[in-house]
């Protein structure tokens, strides 16, 4: 490895901003401690600014070293589809029919569980949601849950475990549960046109193992906690008439649209533009729309994007000296300290590779996806979502990092052993 310059000074920006990462909450204390200079502080320990924070500092290097041309010409050879896309599915699927849509589901299939309600909502939203993600995509499954959970489980005071937990499952059970589909999760979708890879491989290989370790994960969160649970049986506060069936039609159709029109960023875009329109039309059957969190989120995944993009001349050849077996578990950790979708990106670029060790990487890429905010792309939705339930309003990377090993560790013997 012959790194140059920038490459060097990318990896080492890249290590800051893992870094970063995990010492959001270390600034929080640092603006309530010197409230003069609160606000760079409370910007700096906002999680989805640190990416992009890194990446602006990456890209002035790179404007002051290789000049404004290649500093143009790199960031022009970035694709920033998927953090468009994220934030296009986050507020389609963040709105009030949809999440009236949705709950009337959930609480359809709760009738039919043969558990206390609450019960049934808990284990539901945590394993029917993240199941969904292969359909709707994971993005749009993570939006979903944890706005349901905000609304629900975390309306009233619950422990400090019950809330780590539930996140941690969450985070593993959307990355796993995205895999019945090749088109839903980002690490798959960066293989699964390379590889040939169509829904009957997708579902034999992974699919299956990936629904028994959420039913498991979803499951045992559900009788460790099934005390703290009865609250959630009880109906959201309607504080607003509910959406005319015909509208959550309409806000159904968008949400279809952008699904289908993933890979193509002009027609997806296009779509949500109608949709505001649209919104903007029927403001009555709004809440506030959840452009700021999506926003964010789209600033946060375009941040790794650009620090990402110098991260091939390691990573690569860290994972094509592994064996199929090494790869699935060096996949694992690597996911936790960068994207799942670059790992299976940089092993679509290699050639020759046995089908073998496709299927550990991408599998090995799924299974770590709940480690840490930056493991997975829909991962930095959930904590915008959810981190104002949580103390100073962030969720501790390493709290979720403890609570997501044993569900990680669930996934890892479904994969292996099944």
């Amino acid at each position: 490895m012959n790194p140059t310059l920038i490459q060097t000074i990318g990896a080492a920006l890249f290590g800051l901003a893992v870094l970063h990462t995990f010492s959001t909450k270390f600034f929080e204390r640092l603006a309530h401690a010197q409230p003069r200079h609160a606000g760079i502080w409370h910007l700096l320990g906002e999680v989805e600014v640190v990416f992009g924070f890194w990446a602006m500092v990456l890209m002035v290097f790179m404007f002051a070293i290789s000049g404004k041309q290649a500093a143009t010409a790199y960031l022009d050879s970035r694709n920033f589809t998927e953090p468009m896309f994220v934030f296009a599915i986050m507020v389609i699927a963040g709105t009030r029919a949809i999440l009236q849509f949705a709950g009337a589901l959930v609480r359809l299939v709760a009738t039919f569980l043969p558990m206390p309600r609450g019960m049934a909502m808990y284990f539901l939203v945590l394993a029917l949601v993240p199941l969904l993600g292969s359909f709707i995509t994971e993005p749009a499954a993570m939006t979903l849950a944890a706005l349901m959970l905000r609304d629900t489980l975390f309306a009233q005071p619950v422990s400090r475990v019950l809330r780590y937990t539930t996140v941690g499952v969450l985070f593993v059970n959307i990355s796993i549960g995205g895999t019945l589909t090749p088109f839903a999760a980002p690490p798959v979708l960066m293989v699964a046109a390379q590889w040939n890879w169509d829904l009957w491989f997708m579902v034999s290989n992974f699919g299956w193992k990936a629904a028994v370790a959420v039913l498991v994960n979803a499951g045992s969160a559900m009788l460790l906690f099934r005390r703290e649970l009865g609250h959630m049986a009880q109906s959201p506060v309607q504080q607003t008439a509910a959406v005319p069936w015909p509208v959550v039609a309409v806000h159904l159709l968008f949400l279809l649209g952008v699904v289908v029109f993933a890979h193509h960023a002009a027609v997806f875009m296009g779509l949500f533009l109608f949709f505001m329109g649209f919104a903007t039309a029927y403001a009555r059957h709004q809440d506030r729309l959840i452009l700021r969190e999506g926003l964010l989120v789209a600033f946060f995944l375009a941040g790794l994007v650009v620090l990402g993009g110098q991260q091939q001349w390691w990573l690569q050849p860290v994972l094509m000296q592994m064996d199929a077996t090494t790869v699935y578990f060096g996949a694992t950790a690597l996911t936790a300290i960068t994207d799942n979708a670059a790992l299976t990106y940089l092993g679509s670029l290699v050639e020759g590779l046995s089908d073998e060790f496709k299927i550990a990487l991408v599998a090995g890429a799924v299974t770590g996806g709940g480690l840490t905010v930056i493991a997975n792309a829909p991962n930095p939705a959930g904590v915008s979502i959810l981190r104002g339930k949580f103390e100073d309003g962030t969720i501790n990377p390493l709290g979720l990092l403890v609570a997501a090993l044993p569900p990680t560790l669930v996934a890892v013997l479904a994969f292996r052993l099944l």
